[in-house]
């Protein structure tokens, strides 16, 4: 393949959406890799690059581990329910809780909404509400942490 024919395709894969493209002809094969800008921006590279390294198969950069995620201390509340999560009992009243609450087993936390039906969620555990990790009026899922009480 001609330099001139691997310059525009070059040209045609850094100007389009397409991260990849592979060509093989008779006289070769070609591949070439749009790379990372987050990786070439990182990477350092010499000033002088010969032109043939241009077309050599480049991997892709491995991907970044992703952050563990806290590890909560003490006992998760999980909601039982999806629906509408709501810290008070009543639109505008008092939350039900709040950080530093000391709770007993069965003292309800929130209301989670559920097909116009409002449901009490109580503390399965007696301790301290540490955590709130739901906003209010937040949708939740099933199984989703709301609370941690230490």
């Amino acid at each position: 393949m001609d330099l001139r024919k691997l310059k525009t395709l070059i040209d045609l894969v850094s100007e389009s959406n397409i991260s990849e493209l592979e060509i093989t002809e008779a006289d070769g094969k070609v591949r070439i890799v749009k790379a990372d800008p987050r990786a070439v921006a990182s990477a350092a590279l010499p000033a002088t690059v010969p032109v043939a390294a241009v077309a050599a198969p480049v991997a892709p950069a491995p991907a970044a581990p992703a952050p563990a995620p806290a590890v909560e201390t003490g006992h998760t509340v999980t909601s039982p329910m999806v629906g509408t999560f709501y810290r008070s009992s009543s639109p505008g009243g008092p939350p039900l809780v709040e950080v530093g609450t000391a709770v007993k087993e069965g003292q309800p936390l929130c209301i989670i909404e559920a097909m116009k039906i409002m449901n009490e969620i109580e503390a399965d555990k007696a301790g301290t509400v540490t955590r709130i990790l739901v906003e209010n009026g937040q949708a939740v899922e099933f199984g989703q942490a709301l609370f941690v009480i230490g």
